[in-house]
C-alpha cells in the first residue's frame, strides 16, 4: 500500500510560513533559483558602489548617485517582479519568468514610489533609536506583495500592508530573527547553501501573506482554498 504524504497547507505561523514555503520550493526550484539569479545579477551594479570603501572623489560621489537612481528606478522594479515570482510558486500558480519585468511596462510609477515611500517610512522610523523602525520594516513588509498582486497604489499598499500584518507582527518579527542562522547555516554548508537559505527565507515571507490573504478571502467571501469566490459573505 502507497502511502501518500499529506501536503502543508499555508499557515500564518512562523512555523507553518517556513513550513510550506520548504516544502514550495523544492516544487518549484529551478524557477526561484533563477528568480533569485535575475535579482542577484541586477542588484551587483548597484551594491559593487555602495560597498565601495572611497567617497571623497568627485568620481565616486558621482557613481554613488547613479547607484541610487538605478537602486531607484531600475533595480526596484526587478526585485518587486521577483517577490510576485515567488508569490506566485507559493500559490501554485503557473510562473512566467519574462513577467518578472513586466512593471517596467505595466505598473512602474507605483512600483518606484511604493518602494521610496516604504523606505522613507522605515528609514524615518531608525532615526528614533531602531526599534521603531523595526516595527515599521515588520508591518510593511507586504507592500511589494500587494503593489504586484492588488495592482495597489502606494499610499494603499502601505495601509494595507499595516492592516494585514495586524497581530502577526511577533511572527513577522520572529521569522526575520529566524532568517539569520538559516543564513550562517547556508554559509557553513561550502557557501553554496545560502543559495537555498535566501530562496527558503524568500519563500517563508511569501508564504505568510499567503496565508493571511487567503484568510481574509475567507472572512470575506466564506470560501474554502479549493473553492472559487462568489461574492461577499452577507450578514
Amino acid at each position: 500500500m502507497e502511502i501518500v504524504k499529506e501536503e502543508r497547507r499555508p499557515e500564518a505561523t512562523i512555523s507553518g510560513s517556513y513550513g510550506y514555503g520548504w516544502q514550495q520550493m523544492w516544487k518549484q526550484f529551478l524557477y526561484l533559483f533563477l528568480v533569485l539569479v535575475i535579482v542577484g545579477i541586477a542588484e551587483s551594479p548597484a551594491s559593487i558602489v555602495r560597498d565601495s570603501q572611497t567617497f571623497d572623489s568627485p568620481g565616486m560621489i558621482l557613481l554613488q548617485i547613479l547607484a541610487t537612481a538605478y537602486w531607484l528606478l531600475f533595480f526596484s522594479v526587478i526585485k518587486y517582479g521577483g517577490d510576485l515570482m515567488v508569490l506566485r510558486a507559493m500559490r501554485n500558480e503557473k510562473i512566467e519568468i519574462s513577467e518578472m519585468f513586466d512593471g517596467f511596462k505595466k505598473n512602474y510609477v507605483n512600483i518606484i514610489l511604493a518602494n521610496l515611500l516604504t523606505f522613507a517610512i522605515i528609514g524615518f522610523g531608525f532615526l528614533f533609536l531602531i526599534i521603531p523602525g523595526i516595527i515599521l520594516a515588520c508591518r510593511l513588509v507586504f507592500v511589494s506583495y500587494l503593489v504586484m498582486d492588488k495592482n495597489m497604489e502606494p499610499v494603499a499598499a502601505v495601509e494595507k500592508s499595516w492592516e494585514m500584518t495586524k497581530g502577526h507582527g511577533w511572527q513577522i518579527f520572529g521569522m526575520a530573527l529566524l532568517a539569520i542562522p538559516i543564513v550562517i547555516g547556508g554559509l557553513l554548508c561550502f557557501i553554496v547553501g545560502i543559495v537555498f537559505a535566501i530562496i527558503w527565507i524568500s519563500t517563508a515571507f511569501a508564504s505568510m501573506y499567503h496565508a493571511i490573504d487567503l484568510e481574509e478571502k475567507q472572512n470575506l467571501y466564506g470560501y474554502t482554498e479549493e473553492e472559487e469566490p462568489t461574492e461577499p459573505k452577507t450578514e
